[in-house]
């Protein structure tokens, strides 16, 4: 599982030009599910994105959590991130998971995200999306899962 976290000052998700997500200030989180990531692996980078911390206290450090601050996460689904670059000039996507099989997982993280307090909006699985954001830094930060470190 490939996440990129983007703090953001506002966000919104549109398809078919009617707008299906919008949040304020937090996270926008696009979401890559590969093959071989299960429940568990969503569940713990569900608890890394509401916990990571990339929001500002007064002294300037990054101290505090989406969950932290009381911000909200967009939550985009995005098979792209599972692209494997390596080799020739055209991405793979050959990791990441199938579609029917990502789209219920993705809904299962949703899930798992709103169960940590934090409140999420989130574009349509397999749609194109129109996606709007205000950054706020830039503060990127890309979360991968180890397959082999489940715990």
């Amino acid at each position: 599982m490939k996440v990129l976290v983007v703090r953001i000052k506002k966000g919104e998700v549109a398809v078919a030009k009617k707008a299906v997500a919008f949040v304020g200030k937090g996270l926008a989180v696009f979401v890559g599910i590969e093959k071989g990531d299960d429940h568990l692996i969503l569940n713990n980078m569900a608890e890394k994105v509401a916990n990571v911390r990339v929001f500002e206290g007064q002294d300037g450090k990054m101290n505090y959590s989406v969950k932290d601050k009381g911000y909200q996460i967009l939550c985009v689904p995005n098979f792209t991130l599972c692209a494997d670059t390596k080799s020739g000039r055209r991405p793979s996507f050959a990791h990441a998971m199938p579609y029917e099989q990502a789209s219920k997982l993705f809904d299962n993280f949703i899930k798992m995200l709103s169960a940590r307090d934090v409140a999420v909006e989130s574009g349509l699985f397999g749609t194109y999306m129109d996606i709007k954001l205000d950054l706020d830094g830039p503060v990127n930060i890309i979360l991968e899962s180890d397959k082999g470190d489940k715990g």
